[in-house]
């Protein structure tokens, strides 16, 4: 695992990338989910473009991950399908993941969002707790 130092330089380094409008968008994202998720860890893997949020080095502890591209951004949360999702925000058709599709920075307030944000680590913490 990275020092926070060298994770939070990765990840400026990868938001420096994007145009600025996606910028300003992962940066309202990345804050709602370093504010929902307590003490998350943050990781940047700028070959995928994704910043992962979890709570470990492995794929196991992850929570979600900031996808980011040139017209947005999105939130794949680990499970997602297996998440209620009452406000129907959750998109994709894996049989494990979802994901939130975010284009403009009215949908980071969007109701429901924290929610599943919450709900993602909920689920992660239930798992560990059973050892699955």
């Amino acid at each position: 695992m990275p020092s926070n130092r060298s994770a939070s330089s990765a990840v400026t380094e990868l938001l420096a990338g994007l145009a600025p409008d996606v910028r300003t968008l992962a940066r309202a994202v990345r804050k709602l989910l370093r504010s929902t998720l307590p003490r998350v860890q943050e990781i940047a893997d700028k070959k995928a473009r994704l910043i992962g949020y979890g709570y470990g080095p492995g794929y196991k502890d992850t929570v979600a991950a900031l996808i980011l591209s040139r017209s947005g951004v999105k939130v794949g949360l680990a499970r997602g399908a297996e998440l209620a999702d009452p406000r129907h925000l959750l998109s994709g058709s894996g049989k494990v993941h979802r994901h939130i599709a975010f284009t403009d920075l009215d949908d980071v307030g969007r109701p429901g969002v924290k929610d599943l944000f919450k709900a993602s680590y909920v689920a992660w913490r239930e798992r560990r707790s059973l050892g699955a």
